[in-house]
């Protein structure tokens, strides 16, 4: 895990924690910008979805989350990776599909997971996750841990059945799960208002039996307003929630695509809500040196980033012979006979 220690230039724990969310929306901006030259240089597997722009609602639904909780990201959620410790140089090599990546060079980036800091891999058919957070959060509700699941989908991956029946089964069960939408107004090329009759997918909460909130995915700080007490509630036993986020995002669906079904005018009156350019303006009302900061930081991210990208260069490539590794569960005694172990 990359150190994110910032030195706060005054006292409190609370200082402390927003130069932390500070740091990592700035990696995760710089991580989407380097990967995205990356994919420019043909260094990188399979498709690039960037998330350029959607730092905010990553760093404040992630935030909260405690050792134990699980999460199911989206496709453009590489900084969830990095906010629950994943190595930044592993990610990159899961990237470029080396050896030393999450998968050890056998899917892109799209499928890639590390159950053992609880991120379960994406699929290809996106909101297909939710079902299996939902069995994660029963789980926690049978064995009575204090443990969530939080499961991010798009405002069109709303309109799939299996998002809906994931939520119905949740309502029904009071369900410790937590369904983040990140509405960024676009399902590939399809504009909201030609997906759904509705302003906010949170509206469709009620209809399971639980609340929908909405707030600003560019707006850190309005996340956290929402993002806290939900999943607190939710890990207290009070049963499922949706959390829209409007957000936006900077690049097309994936690297190849232009982006040509939006106007430039929409991209800048987005760009001018930027989530860390408002949060820095919020850390300097505080007194913050943001300027100072600002280089501090990126200074620091920079070096992390470069050791990511050569550690994935240096990575090798798997070896042919273990192309059927890993595909199974290594079994247990208590499995080779037929019992549970």
């Amino acid at each position: 895990m990359a150190d994110a220690t910032v030195v706060a230039s005054e006292p409190g724990a609370q200082v402390e924690y927003e130069l932390q969310l500070y740091y990592w929306m700035k990696l995760i901006r710089g991580f989407e910008e380097r990967v995205s030259r990356l994919h420019r240089q043909n260094k990188i597997l399979g498709g690039v979805y960037s998330g350029a722009g959607q730092e905010g609602l990553i760093a404040g639904i992630c935030a909260p989350l405690q050792q134990g909780d699980v999460v199911l990201p989206l496709h453009r959620d590489l900084g969830v990776f990095l906010m629950r410790g994943v190595d930044p140089g592993v990610l990159m090599a899961q990237l470029m599909g080396k050896e030393g990546g999450l998968s050890r060079g056998k899917d892109s980036f799209l499928h890639g997971g590390d159950l053992s800091r609880g991120v379960f891999g994406s699929t290809s058919m996106l909101g297909s996750s939710l079902p299996v957070a939902v069995g994660a959060a029963l789980k926690f509700q049978i064995k009575k841990e204090k443990n969530i699941a939080v499961a991010f989908f798009g405002e069109g991956a709303a309109s799939r059945g299996d998002v809906h029946e994931a939520m119905n089964f949740a309502g029904v069960r009071k369900l410790p799960v937590v369904f983040v939408c990140e509405n960024n107004r676009y399902a590939y090329s399809t504009p909201l208002e030609k997906q759904m009759a509705i302003d906010d997918v949170a509206d469709r909460a009620a209809a399971y039996g639980f609340k929908g909130y909405v707030c600003s995915g560019n707006d850190l700080l309005a996340v956290l307003d929402v993002a806290e007490p939900v999943l607190a509630r939710t890990r207290e036993g009070g049963g499922p929630a949706l959390i829209e986020c409007k957000t936006y995002r900077y690049h097309g669906h994936s690297e190849h695509d232009p982006a040509l079904y939006r106007s430039k005018e929409e991209l800048l009156k987005w760009e001018s809500r930027d989530p860390i350019q408002r949060f820095e303006f919020y850390l300097e009302k505080k007194g913050q040196d943001v300027k100072r900061l600002r280089e501090q930081i990126d200074e620091k991210v920079r070096a992390i980033l470069q050791q990511a990208v050569e550690f994935a260069e240096n990575s090798p490539w798997p070896e042919v012979n273990s192309v059927l590794d890993d595909l199974y569960a290594t079994p247990t005694p208590g499995m080779l006979n037929g019992r549970r172990s």
